[in-house]
């Protein structure tokens, strides 16, 4: 692809991410794009790479092998400007990190390549917010054993939701203790059907996890853990304790994620007498073919039509879409046959939600 085509994507990426809370990566894809154009270090790292589709996210995928080597100490003049990696921000210059990155890139020309051929997985957190929420508000009775498989689990860290703690005004749910802490999870008020649900469960019993994901990450690996946190935006650090805590907390709650496609996966899963079976998902509806998803689709039915009273079965998804002419991220859940039901909306990334409706 030409150069001047690359450029205009990191653009549409930087403009994405001033959206979403980085001011920095904002700066920096600004500045990366530039590069591109003149035909700098950035546009020598991207030969051979070269897409136009935003969804390859190659942007993401090029300041993810960067902030990788400042968080292994191999970029310590990048790491200098990143609060992930123990720096600082310069106030008001939020592209003063630029020269070293692209010393960053210019130097280490393999690692940036190896970089370049993963898709990025955050295993965002956050989202675990609505996944969660939705949980609560349909589990119909306390100790009532649940099965969750997650489709696109990336490291499985939101397959242990339940083990994170949720805070709004005059609202908690979870563990005191719990190394992860999803604070101002919902913003104009705490729905009624949430309250409802945490009244009913102080814990949730959860008997199986399970889940499936073209390139599975292992979080508890060297390799693994650095890859999800090389794609935490150096700047957002809430989000970047949020993983460090989801870490440690799957270091001490076990979970499966198995490689394969989430047609296949789902064709393995069955209803159980004496538990709810969930299948869950977040933002990970784009990333597979109108193909496969129609298979998918053929799934959740059948499994929804081989729900019985004692065998239960739901399906959550937090996924983006529009409704009503709006377009956001959307929370909706689907129990047995009943018609999918929208609950809630929120920023990509989980936090905050916000409720629909006088009582969701």
């Amino acid at each position: 692809m030409p150069r001047e085509q690359v450029a205009r994507v990191f653009l549409q990426q930087a403009r994405a991410c001033g959206r979403l809370g980085s001011p920095l990566y904002a700066a920096l894809l600004e500045r990366a794009a530039g590069d591109i154009e003149r035909g700098g270090p950035c546009a020598d790292a991207l030969l051979g790479h070269h897409t136009a589709h935003l969804d390859d996210a190659l942007p993401l995928r090029l300041l993810g092998g960067a902030h990788a080597l400042a968080l292994t100490g191999r970029a310590p003049e990048l790491a200098a400007h990143l609060p992930s990696a123990g720096g600082a921000l310069t106030p008001g210059l939020p592209d003063a990190a630029w020269p070293a990155l692209r010393a960053a890139i210019a130097q280490e020309p393999e690692w940036i390549a190896r970089w370049l051929t993963r898709p990025p997985q955050t295993n965002e957190v956050g989202r675990a917010n609505l996944l969660l929420a939705a949980l609560l508000h349909i589990v119909p009775s306390a100790q009532l054993p649940v099965r969750i498989f997650e489709l696109g689990s990336s490291g499985g860290l939101n397959l242990r939701a339940d083990q994170f703690r949720y805070e709004a005004e005059r609202f908690a749910w979870g563990p005191l203790d719990a190394p992860v802490r999803l604070t101002d999870a919902w913003a104009g008020g705490v729905p009624g059907w949430l309250r409802a649900g945490a009244r009913r469960h102080q814990a949730l019993r959860i008997v199986e996890r399970r889940g499936c994901d073209l390139a599975p990450i292992d979080p508890l690996s060297t390799e693994g853990s650095l890859t999800l946190r090389a794609y935490v935006w150096p700047d957002q650090v809430a989000r970047m304790e949020r993983l460090e805590g989801a870490i440690r907390v799957a270091a001490k709650v076990p979970a499966t994620v198995q490689s394969s496609g989430a047609a296949e996966f789902l064709s393995t899963v069955d209803v159980e007498p004496g538990t709810l079976t969930v299948v869950w998902h977040s933002v990970m509806r784009q990333y597979v073919s109108a193909d496969e998803w129609a298979v998918v689709e053929g799934e959740l039915a059948r499994l929804a039509g081989a729900a019985t009273p004692e065998a239960g079965f739901a399906h959550i998804a937090f996924e983006p879409g529009v409704r009503g002419g709006d377009a956001a991220f959307w929370l909706s859940v689907r129990v047995g046959t009943e018609p999918e039901q929208p609950l809630a909306t929120a920023h990509p990334h989980g936090v905050p939600a916000r409720w629909l409706g006088a009582d969701g």
